[in-house]
């Protein structure tokens, strides 16, 4: 093997393991002297691979201290522009968006669309064992029918975790669900009728738009930064026009954005509520994955008018599988739990009692502070790879929590064709189109980095990046 092609096995190796955060930002990576006698290769072969590293930003060498993993890893990539605001109309993307995701949950492939967290990062063992403890001792009610609002001991736990998000809620203020879609789906059903008008972030949640259209509702696009979440004041000119009925927001980590809306703007959002008479249903599906726990509250910590409705679920922290989600409607509260009890009941017997078990044994928030870690290393290590791999011009955005990315391509790639070639490759992506009632986002693309960070990672993200650059030289 040539010093050329050793050098650069060494980069790599050296570069994989900054990624996956072996060596933090600001750490010291290991001499030359230590890597030449740990590898047996020469001074002048680590040197070159080190310089390899310095030209990609992820090191920088300190006069007579050695070379340290950059502080701010190179992520030199801009964010996405905001999108622009577009007249109100029925959502027309439906069966576009059950086409995509239909094709992206073949078997085998690469999922670097669906917005699911590995299951390596999911404390499997603690509920199958929560699960096993209520089958055999509490079976009579585990396969029972559990009515609304659900088990009160879950309900209870879930009371205790709203304090970390700023809100204080009586155990008989929360109804579970059937997850978050489940808690969306009944606040939208008693707060709008057919032909309302409600108004999303722009891009949004594509399964807000599929819930749209299934309930008759006009949806107007607000839009939205990437760092500080929905512009308050084009909502205002949007509201000034139009009679907007609901706003349904993310305000911590939106999907597929990544933005939280800071305190001073989550404020001004609630006056101008206020001021127009808009409900507000709040879907915090990522709350409890910020990086910094205590920093941003929920939305629904600052609701002095019963104005807003909270909705969540464990679907991205403890498991999709099982299904627990809730809703604290406030003054809707009887509303919610009459249309439960004539459709679903509650969420499944089984899951409420063994989720309830498992939070009361006080390993949730131990699991959370792992998987906070382990987020935080993929967001970075997917962001430096997509910036080495993908066309010159591509934007991501850089959120503070969660496990997912918003890439935003050279306007000339069409990531529905990306879409179609990474199939092909056996990779899932969710291209931008079903992110938005408009065409504003057909060059992006939501990446999942809820996946370890490993080679076939990275062989995916550099396949997604070929694809993408092949795209773009096409369009030209």
């Amino acid at each position: 093997m040539t010093n050329l092609l050793l050098y650069q096995r060494i980069a790599q190796q050296l570069a994989d393991d900054i990624r996956r955060g072996v060596y933090q930002p600001g750490e010291r990576v290991p001499s030359v002297r230590k890597m030449s006698a740990q590898l047996s290769v020469s001074h002048a072969t680590v040197l070159q691979a080190y310089a390899n590293l310095e030209d990609l930003g992820l090191i920088r060498a300190r006069p007579q201290s050695g070379f340290y993993v950059h502080q701010t890893p190179a992520l030199t990539a801009e964010t996405p522009e905001i999108a622009r605001v577009e007249r109100p109309g029925l959502v027309t993307r439906s069966s576009i968006i059950n086409q995509v995701l239909g094709e992206a949950r073949r078997e085998g492939v690469f999922p670097l669309g669906a917005a699911v967290p590995h299951v390596e990062y999911l404390p499997v063992r603690a509920l199958h064992q929560q699960l096993a403890k209520v089958t055999r001792f509490q079976s009579p009610r585990a396969f029972s029918y559990m009515f609304s609002p659900g088990f009160e001991p879950l309900r209870r736990q879930v009371a205790i975790r709203m304090r970390d998000a700023g809100v204080l809620v009586d155990p008989s203020e929360v109804v579970i669900t059937h997850g978050c879609v489940d808690a969306l789906q009944m606040a939208l059903r008693v707060l709008t009728r057919p032909g309302d008008l409600i108004a999303t972030e722009s891009p949004t949640y594509y399964g807000l738009l599929q819930l749209a259209d299934l309930l008759g509702l006009k949806v107007i696009e607000i839009p939205s930064d990437p760092t500080t979440g929905i512009s308050v004041e084009a909502l205002q000119l949007a509201a000034s026009q139009w009679p907007i009925k609901a706003l349904v927001l993310t305000a911590r980590l939106s999907n597929p954005l990544g933005g939280t809306i800071p305190e001073a703007r989550q404020k001004q959002l609630l006056r101008l509520a206020s001021d127009f008479d808009i409900q507000i249903v709040e879907d915090d599906i990522y709350g409890e994955l910020m990086f910094e726990q205590g920093r941003t509250k929920a939305l629904k910590a600052g609701d002095l008018e019963g104005r807003v409705v909270y909705c969540s679920s464990f679907s991205k922290t403890l498991s999709p599988g099982v299904r627990i989600g809730w809703i604290i409607a406030g003054k809707y509260q009887d509303e919610v739990q009459r249309l439960q009890m004539f459709t679903t009941h509650s969420a499944c017997s089984v899951t409420q009692m063994a989720v309830a078990a498992y939070l009361e044994n006080g390993g949730y928030d131990r699991h959370l502070r792992h998987i906070r870690q382990e987020y935080r290393k993929n967001l970075s290590a997917f962001q430096l790879a997509i910036q080495q791999y993908f066309p010159e011009g591509t934007q991501i955005t850089r959120p503070n929590g969660g496990f997912i990315l918003w890439v935003s391509l050279p306007a000339r790639v069409n990531t529905k064709d990306l879409h179609i070639s990474a199939l092909q490759q056996g990779i899932s992506i969710a291209p931008g189109l079903i992110f938005s009632n408009t065409e504003q986002f057909n060059h992006c693309v939501r990446i999942n980095c809820g996946i370890p960070w490993n080679r076939e990672a990275e062989r995916a993200v550099m396949t997604l990046g070929m694809l993408a650059t092949q795209l773009c030289h096409e369009a030209s």
